[in-house]
């Protein structure tokens, strides 16, 4: 089995592949340093590790070998089993390469069945596989299947143990490593270089599996570099920009670290001041050939979708367009204020990640950026985002928001601060103490930018007592008015067989019941609600039945509905006379496709709902009611075609025998009779169903004396309509299913499938529910309303000494510099789940706030309270699924772009407004500012942010 070299960042993994014709590239260049320490310090490293490789290869032949088994025994021992070299391969594991041309010689050997044969192997040799046999490094570019084997590490031991490893040569041991959940041996593993602060001259090389931990890393600097074990060190390493980031997490692996071979490890020693040698070390820039000679405009940057991440992008955009903010980053205004300490922070990390990726699209060098660095940190301290599902942008804007406070926290110790209530005290005054104490405990360039406070007012309902308290918050999540009602599309099926089923649209309840939809579809057709069954058709079978309690939330929009109109009951009750409704599926027999005389059996058609009455509880009354059903498109044969013979049939069979071969009368019997006999076969051989009660058969006339045609065998089934029902005890009292099976020739001459398939529509089919469009101040509005709090969540009144539900409200008292506004799509009940599509008209410009805030407003400053629209988060698909994209307003040009992951665009005005409108961001009037004016003769900016309209035109609505 071949191997193929991966690369991943400049390393060269192989994993198992089909193909064996792989062209294998070498490795990377290794950075070049000239220094006199530089060749002896190298060899040493290296020569240590080989040493010790050497020395467990001394250890594995010091034990005496044990003796050899049988060949048809090692065979079996290194090539199968659960230690051979077909196992799977598990993360953390060794496994040992072994030279190729050795193992096919013992492959010959094994085979040919001769212990003693001259095709004996010999001791394992591995020689070819080195560069040389000092420093013991493999050769670049070797390729399993044809320069080595794979072996795991029960299959290699059992081989020295057998034939023993050439003298003074080492194992070549290499371990599994999961990259993207794919196991995957480390053939070559990643080479650092290592060197001191201050001492760029002394350079040594060592191997790490990217398995190791960088804590291994930093203690194997500090060994190399004779480290005190008192004295403070941290690791930076040499990014492909050249730049250099610091390895702050000593407990992921150097994969999660992205380190990759020939990369530059410095190490730097704390002063004894407590100081570090350097607050940011950087080295020329090193950037890549594609973006060499690149140069476009900062923040026009896109971000690499790395799998389901559009939510992360869009996010990353929005926050990116605030101009407060990325200046913040841009100016390195963030490194004096990260809190290293903070316990509910990320010791700095996100806020480093993220100052990294800001410098990073705005530096104007880079189309798109891949963001996976960043990914790596939020998924670090956030185990929700682990892995590459889709998740919510909001949630996520909501946990960087609240990361990046808690890492940028100017308050470094965090006092103890009581909250108290307004005691009728005013507004002005209870307003004022909740935001100096929130400041005791939160001040951070997020909490300047889009903190903003609440006013909320709680009233028992027993004995009146108000409690006013004012909260921070971060954002608005408003809701948008929802419509109560849905509309379904529903097939009523009559009893009356001249009539075509008809197509339906009723409106009925969100919060309603199988009943409401019979009550509103009784309106339509004139026919009682108890006369109706309402079933779930998929796959030409009933996937539900639904009883009349159960909830309309149970129905999906994309569920295939019926509804039958009946005369009976599906669950007879003893002693009743109602009819019996009887699940009717059809069937055709298929011949298989191999030359076996078996007949298969395929649904087709739509299945039914038979009302039966109790006297016709036969076969033969079945068979009739059924042929009735079924005359608007299956034709009756003629009287030619149902006379086939006299006494005897052409085929020389008695009556008798023919008898057994058609729907005949069941006779009388006790009910549990039919836990002994078993419904007739699909050949047409009567048996006694099990849903046929006692005493409820007469005589049947059917068939005459005159053999007649059968259309088709009927066959009590199982709810699926795909194999025989059995009658067994558990099964005797469960709901009865009855196939109709059809021959091919037999369907094709009296079957009219295009009749069958046909319907008619119904006037009201053409009804749609209008949606209207809200304004978003309706939203706003909504937001503000009194409204009852639910039972899961009541509320202590201190007066009643109980929890209460009582009524709430919140009120805007002051508002941030930067507006969050999230349109509350996604709607989440114990009756439903749906997002709201919803078209909410949001102004671009000018969007007044001045009728919503109760604080006692300046009139002399209106821009106090308006703002233009910066940034929206979209989001387009359902609520299982679906894409985030972004539109962004340039804080530098005034451009609005689309952004779509690593895809940018500029865009009109007139596109932003759209359903997928999710998260909106506002500035404030007074907080507007530009660092450089667009220039006159722009084309593409936006009059929102004080240039022109875009010419160019992009749908993305």
């Amino acid at each position: 089995m071949a191997v193929a070299p991966w690369l991943f960042g400049g390393l060269y993994f192989r994993f198992r592949d089909q193909n064996p014709e792989v062209a294998v590239e070498g490795l990377p260049p290794i950075f070049s340093y000239t220094g006199r320490e530089e060749r002896t310090a190298m060899a040493a490293v290296i020569a240590d590790q080989a040493a010790a490789a050497v020395a467990t290869a001394a250890e594995d032949r010091e034990p005496q070998r044990e003796e050899m088994p049988g060949l048809e025994d090692q065979w079996n021992q290194i090539e199968n089993g659960e230690s051979g070299r077909e196992r799977p391969l598990r993360a953390g594991e060794s496994w040992f390469l072994v030279e190729q041309r050795w193992y096919k010689q013992w492959e010959v050997y094994v085979q040919g069945g001769d212990q003693d044969a001259s095709t004996f192997p010999g001791c394992i040799n591995n020689a070819e596989l080195f560069e040389e046999q000092i420093n013991w490094c493999l050769k670049e570019g070797l390729m399993e299947g044809k320069d080595y084997v794979l072996l795991p590490a029960a299959a290699w031991h059992y081989l020295v143990s057998w034939y023993g490893l050439e003298h003074g040569q080492p194992p070549i041991e290499r371990k599994v490593i999961e990259l993207y959940s794919i196991p995957k041996v480390e053939v070559y593993p990643v080479k650092l270089l290592l060197v001191q602060h201050g001492d760029t001259e002394t350079v040594l090389t060592a191997q790490f599996s990217l398995a190791d931990s960088v804590d291994l890393l930093l203690h194997t600097v500090r060994e190399q570099f004779l480290v005190d074990a008192e004295e403070d060190a941290r690791l930076w390493v040499k990014n492909s920009e050249g730049c250099l980031d610091r390895l702050c997490n000593t407990h992921v692996t150097l994969l999660d670290a992205a380190l990759e071979t020939g990369q530059l490890v410095i190490m730097e020693i704390r002063n004894k001041d407590g100081s570090w040698p350097s607050t940011q070390l950087c080295v020329m820039s090193n950037m890549a050939e594609e973006d060499e000679d690149f140069q476009g405009q900062p923040g026009i940057c896109g971000l690499t979708n790395l799998g389901n991440t559009c939510f992360m992008n869009s996010t990353l955009q929005c926050l990116s367009s605030v101009p407060q903010l990325t200046e913040y980053f841009l100016d390195n205004r963030y490194l004096e204020e990260l809190n290293f300490c903070n316990p509910l922070g990320m010791k700095g990390e996100l806020a480093e990640a993220y100052a990294d990726l800001v410098k990073q699209t705005w530096s104007g060098c880079h189309r798109s950026v891949v963001p996976n660095v960043f990914k790596n940190k939020v998924s670090h301290f956030a185990s929700q985002f682990l892995g590459y599902q889709q998740h919510d942008s909001q949630e996520l804007l909501s946990f960087l928001l609240d990361g990046l406070h808690e890492d940028l926290n100017r308050v470094k110790k965090k006092e103890y601060v009581e909250l108290c209530d307004a005691a009728g005290r005013p507004d002005q005054e209870v307003a004022q103490e909740a935001w100096q104490n929130h400041k005791r405990r939160n001040d951070s360039v997020i909490v300047d930018t889009f903190h903003g406070l609440f006013k909320s007012t709680l009233v028992c309902p027993d004995c009146g007592n108000v409690s006013v308290t004012f909260d921070p918050f971060c954002y608005l999540s408003v809701p948008l008015p929802v419509c109560h009602k849905r509309v379904l599309e529903v097939f009523f099926v009559p009893m009356d067989p001249r009539r075509k089923p008809e197509q339906h649209r009723v409106v009925v309840p969100k919060k309603g019941n199988i009943s409401d939809l019979c009550m509103a579809l009784s309106k339509h057709t004139g026919v009682l609600p108890d006369k109706m069954i309402v079933a779930d058709v998929f796959s030409h079978r009933f996937y539900k039945l639904y009883q009349l309690e159960d909830p309309l939330s149970d129905i999906l929009d994309r569920d295939d509905i019926f509804v039958y109109e009946v005369s009976g009951r599906i669950e007879p009750i003893e002693g009743s006379k109602d009819d019996i409704v009887v699940p009717v599926y059809l069937r055709e027999r298929t011949p298989a496709q191999d030359y076996n005389s078996y007949y298969g059996l395929m649904l087709f058609g739509h299945p039914l709902l038979v009302s039966v009455p109790q006297d016709r509880l036969s076969w033969e009354g079945l068979y009739n009611i059924l042929m009735y059903r079924l005359s608007r498109y299956v034709t009756k044969p003629t009287s030619d075609e149902e006379d086939v013979g006299e006494e005897k049939g052409e085929d020389g069979n008695s009556d008798e025998e023919e008898k057994d071969q058609m729907p005949g009368p069941s006779t009388v019997g006790n009910f549990r009779d039919s836990e002994r006999e078993q419904a007739g076969p699909s050949s047409g051989t009567t048996g006694r169903c099990p849903f046929f009660l006692d005493n409820c058969f007469r005589t049947s006339h059917w068939p005459p004396e005159r053999r007649r045609k059968q259309l088709f065998t009927l066959q009590a089934v199982d709810s699926n309509g795909t194999s025989d029902r059995t009658t067994s005890p558990e099964e005797v009292d469960t709901q009865p299913y009855i196939a109709m099976d059809w021959e091919p020739e037999m369907k094709r001459r009296y079957y009219d499938e295009a009749e069958a398939e046909g319907y008619v529509k119904h006037e009201c089919v053409d009804y749609v529910l209008k949606k209207v469009p809200v304004q978003l101040q309706e939203c706003i509005e909504l937001f503000t309303t009194v409204e009852t709090l639910e039972k899961e969540n009541p509320w202590y009144c201190s007066s009643c000494k109980q929890h209460q539900l009582a009524t709430k409200k919140l009120d805007l008292w002051m508002l941030p510099e930067i507006l969050i506004i999230h349109l509350k799509r996604f709607s989440f009940s114990k009756f439903s789940h749906e997002k709201l599509d919803t078209l909410v008209h949001f102004p671009i410009r000018d969007l007044d706030f001045s009728d919503f805030v109760i604080k006692p407003q300046n009139e002399s400053a209106p821009e106090l309270y308006k703002y233009d629209l910066i940034a929206v988060s979209n989001h387009y698909g359902g609520i299982r699924d679906g894409h985030y994209t972004t539109f962004a307003c340039n804080k530098d040009s005034g451009q609005w772009h689309y952004f779509d992951d690593s895809s940018v665009s500029p865009v009109n005005e007139n596109q932003i407004e759209s359903k997928a409108a999710y998260v909106l961001f506002y500035q404030r009037q007074d907080t507007v500012h530009r660092q450089s004016q667009p220039s006159s003769s722009s084309d593409l900016s936006s009059p929102a942010c004080g240039s022109t309209l875009t010419p160019e035109f992009m749908d993305v609505n």
